[in-house]
């Protein structure tokens, strides 16, 4: 026999009511009260680290300027280095006039810069193993995004990167010299 919902008792609602009240209620109850830790910024963990006040400085009257030429003589680092990605270029280019006017030798130390003169010199340091080349600057072109410098493939071989194809390099500019026009 089925009951309409017309027909239900109204006193037997009340309990169920009821009960999802006070469970509300209970609910609510545990949440507000729930141990909350606070922790102040300027407060003490233990009273064995409370300490006598040490002896305060005088304080500066003026700023100190701070250079950023003291900066670099402090850490030692030389500003002549570059760090990125370089890849290596061989067979397709190799016998190929590059942008230098001179003819491409996959097997010679030289490589391809966006920016760097003509004739740089350059040291290229393999970041992963520690190997490093002397190359020289001799073309330009388009390098993928990421990538500083495109190597030959002989530096490439000295540096251990032919068959990764890529590598992180450091690059420390030697020595820089004047582009020769011939024409």
């Amino acid at each position: 026999m089925r009951r309409n919902a017309n027909n239900m008792n109204p006193k037997t609602a009340v309990p169920f009511w009821l009960l999802v009240v006070v469970s509300c209620v209970a609910l609510a109850t545990f949440i507000l009260t729930f141990p909350v830790r606070t922790v102040l910024a300027d407060a003490l963990l233990s009273r064995q680290a409370i300490a006598p006040p040490a002896k305060l400085a005088a304080p500066i009257t003026r700023p100190t300027p701070v250079l950023i030429e003291d900066r670099l003589a402090e850490r030692k680092v030389p500003t002549n280095l570059l760090h990125g990605m370089a890849s290596w270029y061989g067979s397709v280019f190799n016998g190929r006039q590059t942008a230098s006017g001179e003819t491409f030798d996959m097997y010679g130390l030289t490589a391809c810069h966006p920016t760097l003169p003509f004739g740089t010199k350059v040291r290229v340091e393999n970041t992963r193993n520690h190997k490093s080349v002397i190359v020289r600057i001799t073309d330009r072109g388009y390098l993928y995004d990421g990538r500083i410098m495109d190597l030959s493939y002989g530096a490439a071989q000295k540096l251990g990167m032919v068959h990764a194809g890529l590598a992180k390099v450091r690059i420390q500019i030697l020595k820089t010299e004047e582009p020769e026009f011939n024409r």
